[in-house]
């Protein structure tokens, strides 16, 4: 039995590599393909490009990619009668297919693992390099949750937080320089645009030079460009691990706004990893069932139903955003459907 379990093991990894992998770098340069008229770059700038795109791409196609591979190793066997033969000299299928549940475990690991440590600074340097590309200059830096940016005068500026619906932002500071030394501090509560310019609220004044501290309860300021700059150079959800979008979904919490969005994209960024487990248990269990084997029939089987999958997880999380429901449900529906219909066709798997 163990040897079966190898080769077989060996088999599905293989072609997982080969489907996975390159259907990843496919859709890699199906994306850059649809950008190339707007960048300017050497070849290399541009392979480097598609390279950072392969992590966000993989994670999209891991789940068919289990489906299919599982699908197409087991229909073979079942089509050369191999699985006729293990139940006839006395072997219990369930066991033969432990090892494969170990491997759609280990899979849902990495991809965790993938969506928290490697695709988010993979997609971030990503959107470094198109925005290179493309000539636009890099106007604003991250460092532990806050925005760094410089005004038109040149002077540094830190944000705390930023709400882009309400176009608030909130721990704005000022640094004000005069020549090569800091010249004033502004601090304002909170800033706020009013269709023209900044408005600072709750503002305080250090001086430097004299040491003495000016409050104001609101001021305008004009240093600062429109809430296109901090929208378009925010990080996207793509760019930040699931901790990292905890964090900020609290720290919008703790200032009074709660974003249905970003917390429907924390529960997808944990759901979506789990499901290639349960693609795994369903690749297996439907191809015990097929009257028909085949690669084929198999790959149309494994596309058709991960088809189906995308259509019902995409509708689920556009109601949710849409606030027609509740977050987790949003994010939790199809996934919890699906793997509940694997659970149960593979717990009633004949032997």
């Amino acid at each position: 039995m163990k040897i079966i379990q190898r080769l077989y093991l060996k088999d599905f990894f293989r072609l997982l590599l080969l489907i996975t992998f390159g259907l990843s770098f496919i859709f890699s340069l199906i994306d850059l393909i649809g950008k190339i008229d707007s960048f300017k770059a050497s070849f290399w700038s541009l392979a480097l490009y598609a390279m950072l795109n392969l992590p966000r791409f993989l994670l999209y196609l891991l789940p068919m990619s289990v489906l299919i591979c599982s699908l197409f190793t087991f229909s073979q066997a079942f089509r050369r009668h191999e699985i006729d033969a293990i139940k006839a000299a006395g072997g219990k299928l369930k066991t033969l297919f432990y090892p494969f549940i170990a491997a759609g475990i280990f899979l849902s690991i990495f991809a965790f693992v993938t969506n928290e440590v490697i695709a988010p600074d993979f997609s971030a340097k990503a959107s470094e390099l198109q925005n290179r590309l493309e000539g636009k200059e890099k106007k604003s830096a991250f460092s532990d949750g806050a925005i760094w940016l410089k005004s038109r005068d040149g002077s540094p500026v830190k944000v705390d937080l930023y709400i882009a619906e309400k176009k608030i932002a909130r721990g704005v500071s000022l640094f004000i320089l005069g020549g090569d030394f800091l010249k004033e501090q502004i601090i304002a509560e909170e800033a706020f645009w009013d269709g023209k310019t900044w408005m600072l609220n709750n503002v305080k004044i250090y001086h430097v030079e004299t040491g003495e501290i000016e409050k104001i309860e609101r001021m305008e300021y004009a240093g600062l460009e429109s809430p296109d700059l901090f929208t378009n150079e925010m990080k996207t959800p793509n760019e930040m691990g699931i901790y990292e979008l905890y964090g900020y979904i609290q720290r919008l919490k703790n200032a009074g706004f709660n974003n249905l969005k970003l917390i429907i994209d924390l529960n997808s960024k944990i759901s979506f990893p789990l499901i290639n487990i349960f693609m795994m248990m369903l690749g297996i269990a439907l191809s015990l069932r097929s009257k028909q084997g085949g690669g084929i029939i198999a790959a149309g089987l494994g596309l058709l139903i991960s088809l189906i999958y995308w259509l019902g997880h995409t509708f689920s999380l556009s109601i949710g955003y849409a606030g027609m429901l509740p977050p987790v449900l949003a994010a939790w529906t199809a996934p919890f459907l699906f793997s509940a219909f694997a659970v149960y066709l593979f717990l009633k798997t004949p032997e």
